[in-house]
């Protein structure tokens, strides 16, 4: 071996010894072949609950660098919206976005994580008991008790959501008698014991129904919702305030079998994107609802009115003879209900001695500008 042929030797070794060197200095980086997963919404895809969806799958799609790329389908599109669980169960699609009181006929606790007053918490205290107060295990249980083989994981606080539409205004309680009306989960109970005609509907068929006179009146959730949907073609009278769902989130569901396969750095990525579309769907909703909310009615005179007292007092009697009625019957459903009046006692307490009336700061700057 020649003078020249060692040198050129010892350089190499050099060469390779500093490449693996700076190799063990920086950290592993997975590069798994990309993972691709179907998910269907609950909603229409005009409706911005489907943004949301959406909203939710971009984050976990770039978070992972498209590891694990999600791609979310309008409702319809593999299985009615009422199916979803039952679809992502069996592996039919892989994921779904919706609303856990769509699976009442299943498990009428379930109706609970946002159906009723929950004890005078708000949707953020509800997801506040939900993953800190014991929520998350008992459905957990309800789920496995099912054989339900998913995963679930709720988030997004709503607001509180209208009474409904109705071709006049209510003003006493005697109004909703006879009506035929649309609504789901346990305010289905709620108002056939206040003395109407429900009919759970999916959204896409509500506002084809009052249309045609087969429903009275009808909810479905926000301003921006109900407006993209058609509310405001077929009536112009909009009832807001209601106990009937003034709680609500949504539930992100995942097939177990194929979440559990997860590396768990992927896991952990779903677990902080649900929290973060969490946060960014309370602010775009704050946004996208004020907007279609003066929309309505400056450029299509719809007229809002407050659902009265007595109504909503009207509500309370009746959930309280609902829920009775069920947790004498129903050993989960009372455990859900225990479980949630526990939380609520300690948690609505300090909320309601802390947060300030910030209507009062609201009404020294605008009511007065209103016109």
């Amino acid at each position: 071996m020649t003078q020249e042929t060692q040198k050129a030797g010892r350089r190499n070794l050099l060469k390779g010894a500093a490449v693996a060197a700076s190799a063990m200095s920086v950290p592993m980086i997975s590069t798994a072949q990309t993972t691709s997963w179907r998910f269907q919404s609950t909603w229409p895809a005009k409706d911005i609950f489907h943004e949301f969806a959406q909203d939710f799958a971009k984050k976990v799609n770039d978070m992972t660098g498209n590891r694990l790329k999600i791609e979310v389908l309008p409702a319809g599109s593999v299985v009615p919206a009422f199916q979803l669980l039952d679809a992502v169960s069996k592996g039919t699609l892989d994921g779904g976005h919706g609303v856990i009181a769509y699976w009442y006929g299943k498990s009428q606790a379930v109706a609970l994580w946002g159906s009723g007053p929950a004890f005078g918490m708000d949707a953020n205290m509800v997801l506040a008991w939900h993953n800190y107060g014991g929520g998350k295990e008992l459905l957990d249980e309800i789920y496995g008790g099912l054989k339900m083989d998913v995963v679930s994981k709720l988030y997004g606080p709503m607001p509180t959501q209208p009474l409904g539409w109705f071709k006049k205004p209510v003003a006493k309680v005697e109004d909703l008698k006879g009506l035929k009306f649309r609504t789901v989960g346990l305010a289905v109970d709620v108002f056939t014991e206040m003395g109407l005609a429900v009919n759970p509907l999916p959204a896409g068929e509500i506002v084809p129904a009052l249309d045609r006179g087969l429903l009275d009146a009808a909810e479905f959730n926000n301003a921006s919702s109900d407006r993209v949907l058609g509310f405001p073609d077929v009536t112009k009278n909009c009832m807001l305030q209601s106990f009937h769902q003034s709680s609500e989130q949504f539930e992100v569901l995942f097939n177990k079998t194929k979440f559990n396969a997860l590396p768990a750095e992927i896991k952990s990525i779903i677990e902080y994107a649900t929290q973060a579309a969490s946060a960014d769907m309370s602010w775009k909703a704050t946004d996208r609802y004020a907007k279609d909310y003066a929309e309505m009615q400056s450029k299509q005179g719809v007229k809002f009115y407050k659902t009265p007292d007595a109504i909503l007092r009207a509500q309370l009697a009746a959930w309280d003879k609902v829920t009775s009625k069920k947790a004498a019957e129903n050993p989960m459903f009372k455990r859900v209900m225990d479980s949630m009046r526990t939380f609520a006692q300690r948690s609505g307490r300090w909320q309601n001695d802390t947060d300030l009336d910030f209507k009062m700061a609201w009404n020294h700057y605008f009511a007065q500008k209103r016109s």
